[in-house]
């Protein structure tokens, strides 16, 4: 039980540190004291593990369609949701939201690959393959990428 508590706090903190980003990053998103940052983040965590599963599902063809751009949308809505939600945290409109999501999410995800919390690796193994021609032989190098 403590490994996913401690889990629960890591991914609290990471989104804690995006929306920090985002107030300072973004005009038009901000706060009124730590307490609601903390609130804020934490409603946002729960949002994006509740609802937007089932946004991104209703929305499928928009987000195919799109090529998954679609998805800064829903970031977007869930990000004004917790500022309509909290009187101590404010969106000013979509705008805001749409930019303050996209730090969020580049935030969110720097933390993430710099803490080493992802499952997915990238190895990049060089082999050498040798190919016959009529000019002689070619070398060339492959990158494989694993997860």
């Amino acid at each position: 039980m403590p490994n996913a508590i401690g889990k629960f706090l890591e991914r609290w903190l990471v989104t804690t540190l995006g929306v920090l980003a985002a107030v300072v990053l973004v005009p038009g998103i901000d706060y009124d004291s730590i307490p609601d940052l903390l609130v804020a983040s934490l409603l946002l965590g729960a949002l994006n593990a509740f609802a937007r599963p089932l946004m991104v599902w209703l929305t499928l063809p928009l987000v195919i369609l799109s090529l998954g751009l679609f998805v800064l949308v829903i970031n977007a809505l869930l990000l004004y949701a917790v500022g309509y939600l909290l009187d101590g945290f404010h969106v000013a409109g979509f705008w805001p939201a749409f930019f303050g999501g996209l730090v969020i999410s580049v935030v969110s995800m720097a933390v993430n690959a710099l803490a080493g919390s992802h499952r997915v690796r990238v190895i990049f193994k060089w082999r050498q393959h040798t190919e016959r021609s009529d000019t002689g032989t070619n070398r060339t190098h492959t990158i494989d990428l694993e997860d």
